[in-house]
Formats: C-alpha cells, sequence, structure tokens
C-alpha cells in the first residue's frame, strides 16, 4: 500500500478515492495470499496496510503536523473504502478457515 500511496501521489497528485479502489484488490489478494495458519491476521493487516499507505496521499503543508492532520482527513473520509476492504478481506479469510478446519476434521 506505500508504494500504490507513492505512485498515485506521483501519477495522479494524491488522488484519495484513486487509493481506495486500490486498496480494495489488495485487500482481496491479501486474503487470498496469506497462508492457512496465518489467516486470522489479514483483517487485522489490512486496515494497518491502508493506513500507512495513506501517509503520503494524505494532502498536508506545514511540516510533520499538517502531514499528520491530512493522514486523520484521510481516514475519515476513505472509511467507506477502508471498511469495504477490510469486511471484503474478513469474509474471504472466514470462508477459506471454515474450509481449511473441515479439510483437517476430514483427515483426521
Amino acid at each position: 500500500m506505500v508504494l500504490l500511496g507513492f505512485l498515485d501521489q506521483l501519477l495522479f497528485g494524491g488522488s484519495l478515492t484513486l487509493y481506495g479502489v486500490l486498496f480494495v484488490p489488495v485487500a482481496v489478494l491479501t486474503a487470498l495470499w496469506v497462508r492457512g495458519g496465518d489467516l486470522l491476521t489479514a483483517p487485522v493487516v489490512v486496515p494497518i496496510a491502508f493506513a500507512v499507505g495513506l501517509f503520503p496521499v494524505a494532502d498536508g503543508s506545514g511540516g510533520l503536523l499538517g502531514r499528520l492532520m491530512g493522514l486523520v482527513t484521510g481516514l475519515a473520509t476513505q472509511a467507506g473504502w477502508l471498511y469495504g476492504g477490510t469486511l471484503i478481506a474478513g469474509v474471504i479469510v472466514l470462508v477459506r478457515r471454515v474450509r481449511w478446519v473441515r479439510s483437517r476434521r476430514r483427515r483426521s
């Protein structure tokens, strides 16, 4: 997400909407890519990645405090993308976890 944040800032001037749209496939890929033993960590890591990657995109002038204020504003205005991506990742992880548990029970 940090790389996407920098690319968004460089190519599109820090479009928060584009950043949110790019977040959803990253959340899905994260939920699909994480190994079986770490499934429950994906819905926790995804929002953290969103916040960290938002730092380069956040509109802030006036140094660190201005950038931090831009980050808080970006989190507030893009909460729909954040919740949506996290919800999708959570559903994918739950489905994968249920399938993993069922396959382990069949083997036993």
